[in-house]
């Protein structure tokens, strides 16, 4: 059974008093005086209680698969934006090609930087000077940074040993307070801004620029590239929206006592049927309501560092890798990758390069692309085509080889005679032999 992950640790408390209370209601039962109730009351408070803990699970589910598809489609606008900057913004020639170069990454370091400054702020973490964050925003000015120059907020300190068991058993007397950060910036009268926006204006600046300069002059990719910031604006207030309006605070003081409430009652209805046994039947019962219960608040707010939290940081990690493998390679151009021999374009009826077919004309290749969906329909009859056309192209092949083979022998014996030829003029050149 695992632990990890599990709601179990932060239920050891509050099993220890279901624990104490349910042996206390059966001993009174067993030895002073029958405690035993209607179950009436139980299917009642049964009912409420399923409904309560139905409505509490949707609702924190729902705001964990949010969060999910929020970050799910900044990762595709990401992508999307990455992709248009590196190959469809035109890099000028000689200096101003390499200035051109060095903005791009600018650009593409930004789109990174925008999802790190999200993550953090989801977090409830107002600085910017963490490690996967400073040196992407090193050269740009925000309001996180200027909060700093004084030196009034506190640094951050290490958790100590009362908040780290509390936060493992879930005890809210000795955790860290998210927003504690917030109301010291607060109260030093620091404005910490919000860096994610910040950064999307210096991206719509050099959008603007690229704009301006004539560098990427389709309009349909000007409105794509608009459309994508607009996506990633979009998934960071909805981020918002998720991360500050939890569930009302009446819901879940209702949802708790009505849960309480049921189990606290439990050992009543159990202790008259099953007697001693009723202590491991309410503890059973207890840990199934208080977890489902326990569930609903673990995934409520999905943006923390927890283990049933979403894994903000290997989003960070995938997008951070597949952005310096967009930036890793040129914008591939056709000689790349179009008229290379391996280009296949016949795969997988035929296994010819691109230049193989290049001379054969427009109405063969239409033909064979005629024939490749029978590939699909029936396999056996493109299988005896392919294998008629194979062995027409190995005829060819042989024709040719058994041409040139005679190409060569008449152009040896054609050698030959000419030098026989030749040599026999010389012989009839040279002067006979002088009489005696």
């Amino acid at each position: 059974m695992r632990i990890r992950g599990s709601v179990l640790p932060g239920l050891i408390l509050p099993m220890l008093f279901v624990t104490v209370w349910t042996v206390w209601i059966t001993c009174v039962h067993q030895l002073v005086r029958p405690l035993n109730i209607d179950s009436l009351l139980l299917t009642v408070l049964g009912f409420l209680v399923g409904l309560a803990l139905s409505f509490r699970s949707s609702t924190a589910y729902e705001r964990y698969n949010d969060g999910r598809k929020c970050w799910g489609a900044l990762t595709l606008n990401v992508r999307n934006m990455a992709r248009l900057i590196w190959i469809h913004i035109r890099e000028r020639e000689g200096a101003e090609g390499e200035e051109d170069i060095l903005a791009k990454l600018t650009a593409v370091n930004l789109l990174l930087a925008f999802c790190v400054s999200l993550k953090h702020k989801l977090r409830h973490q107002p600085e910017y000077d963490y490690k996967d964050l400073q040196g992407l925003i090193s050269n740009i000015q925000t309001f996180a940074k200027s909060a700093h120059v004084d030196g009034d907020i506190p640094p951050r300190k290490a958790l100590t040993t009362p908040q780290r068991i509390s936060s493992y058993l879930g005890i809210p007397f000795f955790e860290r307070s998210p927003s504690k950060r917030y109301k010291a910036y607060q109260k030093a009268g620091r404005l910490h801004g919000n860096l994610p926006l910040e950064i999307m204006t210096y991206l719509s600046s050099y959008l603007e620029m690229v704009v301006q300069g004539g560098q990427i002059p389709v309009p349909a990719y000007q409105s794509m590239a608009m459309a994508y910031m607009g996506g990633m604006m979009d998934s960071l207030t909805n981020c918002e929206r998720i991360s500050q309006t939890p569930l009302p605070v009446a819901y879940n003081i209702v949802i708790s006592q009505i849960t309480w409430l049921y189990v606290l009652f439990l050992p009543f209805q159990l202790v008259s049927k099953l007697n001693w046994v009723a202590i491991p039947g309410t503890l059973i019962g207890a840990y199934i309501i208080l977890g489902f219960a326990a569930i609903g608040r673990e995934i409520e707010d999905p943006f923390g560092d927890d283990v049933n939290d979403l894994n903000l940081d290997r989003y960070c990690d995938s997008i951070a890798l597949e952005l310096d493998m967009i930036m890793s390679v040129p914008p591939p151009k056709r000689a790349d990758f179009i008229t290379q021999d391996n280009n296949y374009v016949m795969f997988p009826n035929m296994n010819e390069g691109y230049n193989a077919w290049k001379g054969r004309g427009v109405e063969k290749i239409r033909e064979e692309l005629r024939k490749k969906p029978l590939r699909h329909v029936n396999p056996a009859l493109a299988r005896e085509i392919r294998q008629s056309e194979l062995r027409d192209r190995d005829n060819a092949i042989e024709q040719k080889e058994r041409e040139a083979e005679e190409r060569e022998i008449a152009e040896q014996e054609a050698t030959k005679k000419a030098e026989q030829l030749r040599q026999r003029q010389h012989q009839a050149q040279m002067p006979g032999d002088d009489p005696v």
